[in-house]
């Protein structure tokens, strides 16, 4: 129903972006943008905004589509288990420095980096540096794996857990595998996420 552009926009909308950081992440003007939400709202017969940053869509040539509901995890919203943690978010200065000094002081794995986004490996658990903010924020963010993102979300909105959006797509690697997230919030409003990889069948 939607097209790829409109899918780019819905899930940076998803991912909690006001229609100005789009713009200037995707490299577009202000008014394409309002365009790509104005018709993804009509498609979907949402009502505003709102509606479009909750809705749980997926497009249809996603893997996230034929994840296997997994009956060990979230299948029962009264006894919902987290992952381990897949990744820890820092905000930086300078994203030249911090891959040098994470990787060549501490001697982290590095992973990748995509323009003021740098990715390490810790054991398992990937360290995800960013300087798009300017300056460091005071809280990194705890991101939980889980096999089925889509099941994970269900079942603990259904014990109350509110949810900034929907479970939306970040990323997707030349191997076709997408990286998904949903982010929520602490009782004392500290950031939490939820992260998932969605594989191509092979």
């Amino acid at each position: 129903m939607l097209t790829p552009a409109e899918w780019r926009i819905v899930n940076a909308v998803r991912h909690g972006f006001s229609n100005g950081e789009i713009a200037k992440r995707r490299g577009i003007s202000l008014d394409a943008v309002k365009y790509h939400v104005a018709n993804a709202i009509a498609k979907l017969g949402l009502r505003d905004r709102r509606e479009l940053k909750r809705w749980r869509g997926t497009p249809n040539d996603s893997p996230l589509r034929h994840t296997k509901q997994h009956e060990d995890l979230f299948m029962d919203p009264q006894t919902p288990s987290l992952g381990p943690i897949g990744q820890i978010s820092r905000t930086v200065k300078d994203i030249a420095k911090a891959e040098a000094w994470y990787g060549g002081i501490l001697g982290l794995k590095h992973l990748y980096t995509f323009g003021k986004l740098a990715f390490f490996d810790c054991g398992g658990t990937r360290l995800y540096l960013s300087s798009e903010r300017g300056a460091p924020e005071p809280e990194s963010i705890i991101y939980f794996r889980v096999a089925d993102i889509a099941a994970a979300h269900a079942a603990l909105a259904a014990r109350g857990v509110e949810f900034n959006g929907a479970p939306h797509m970040i990323h997707r690697h030349a191997d076709g595998t997408e990286e998904w997230m949903a982010f929520f919030q602490d009782p004392d409003g500290r950031p939490l996420a939820l992260i998932s990889q969605a594989k191509p069948a092979q």
